[in-house]
């Protein structure tokens, strides 16, 4: 299917009524208290998941109601306000972003930013359902992605996971590389759980020409599982990896947190990120919008704003510009997340709430 929707605006909704030359007038870039500048939004479009990944959410989740979640005109325009500001960089996230229904013809709607304040349109999926997207992704202009996997073994990924869906997020996988897009490979680091598996996921991983990116888990929300026990520092896993690899630190970054070497042995890149054992705040350039307009500046502090009230209030964008512009002006200087403190989540949000 074929998707053309590249200068659409939605009539008849009073959020989309702001142009997006009227509400770049008078703007400038987003610039923090700490003269870190935004230029980076990862935007959920969806709580809802097809898994059930134990570090992430209980096997028995409520999900939002539809009312609760913003429409597509509001997200479209929540994406022309952020364009306007000078944010270049937009990754999609949920939930599983791809679950959304209609979810092509949202993508459709951002990818006519590219070229006209976006740099890149990327997104980060669990890859269940990538292979009946893969095309039409890169034929809007998408050419990266990020795709969560956390073990190559069936049955460990189902006990992760708690559905059977390795064989859907492979096939993803390679789906996604015969359509052009460079893909990264997203594994959260376990004790005992895929600690032995690490090296073969990078060998699995860097044979396909894909990048990775290995994760400490984070302590958001209520999970099933017992986070003190699954809590493996990278920092570790560095200097194990280092045993078997040689590893070279490169001066690369893909606008993220990542910290990145270089794995001489295979050739492939290899990012670690470190919200426990190694603070990357000093640098930040991100901000999260939750499938509900809610707007946070630093994943672990519930400080934010309500983008979906000024949307729904405010037709003109003025509200709206207001909003995010208090909201940056008080974006902290870093979280507190700390290894010592895992029993308890830093957050009472989850990550599939707040949006990866």
């Amino acid at each position: 299917m074929a998707y053309t929707l590249i200068n659409a605006r939605p009539a008849g909704n009073p959020a989309s009524a702001a142009s997006p030359t009227a509400l770049a007038a008078g703007q400038g870039a987003l610039v923090d208290s700490h003269n870190r500048r935004v230029t980076y939004l990862r935007l959920s479009i969806t709580d809802r998941c097809d898994l059930r990944c134990t570090y992430c959410m209980p096997e028995r989740m409520t999900f939002l109601p539809r009312k609760d979640v913003l429409s597509f005109e509001e997200l479209d325009e929540l994406v022309t306000a952020f364009a306007s500001f000078g944010v270049n960089k937009l990754r999609i996230t949920g939930g599983e972003p791809l679950v959304r229904k209609d979810f092509m013809e949202l993508m459709a709607r951002f990818s006519r930013h590219l070229g006209n304040g976006l740099d890149e349109l990327t997104l980060t999926t669990n890859g269940t359902l990538l292979s009946k997207y893969a095309g039409d992704l890169s034929a809007i202009g998408v050419r990266r992605i990020n795709v969560s996997l956390d073990t190559l073994k069936r049955d460990l990924f189902e006990k992760i996971a708690r559905r059977d869906m390795l064989d859907d997020v492979l096939a993803g996988i390679d789906a996604a590389i015969r359509a052009g897009i460079k893909v990264k490979i997203n594994t959260v680091a376990l004790a005992n759980v895929n600690e032995q598996e690490i090296p073969d996921l990078i060998r699995f991983a860097h044979e396909r020409g894909a990048d990775m990116t290995l994760i400490e888990t984070m302590p958001m929300g209520e999970a099933e599982t017992n986070r003190e026990e699954d809590f493996l520092s990278l920092s570790k896993v560095r200097a194990d990896l280092a045993q078997r690899f040689t590893l070279t630190d490169l001066n690369y970054t893909t606008g993220g947190p990542a910290r990145y070497t270089r794995v001489e042995e295979t050739g492939g890149k290899l990012g670690f990120i470190t919200p426990l054992t190694h603070n990357f705040c000093e640098s930040c350039n991100r901000v999260r919008v939750t499938c509900t307009g809610r707007l946070y500046t630093c994943l672990g502090r519930e400080d934010g704003a309500d983008l979906r009230e000024a949307l729904r209030t405010d037709p003109s964008g003025a509200l709206l510009r207001e909003a995010i512009l208090g909201a940056i002006e008080r974006k902290p200087k870093g979280h507190d997340f700390d290894a010592q403190r895992l029993a308890a989540p830093a957050s009472p949000r989850t990550m599939s709430h707040t949006g990866g």
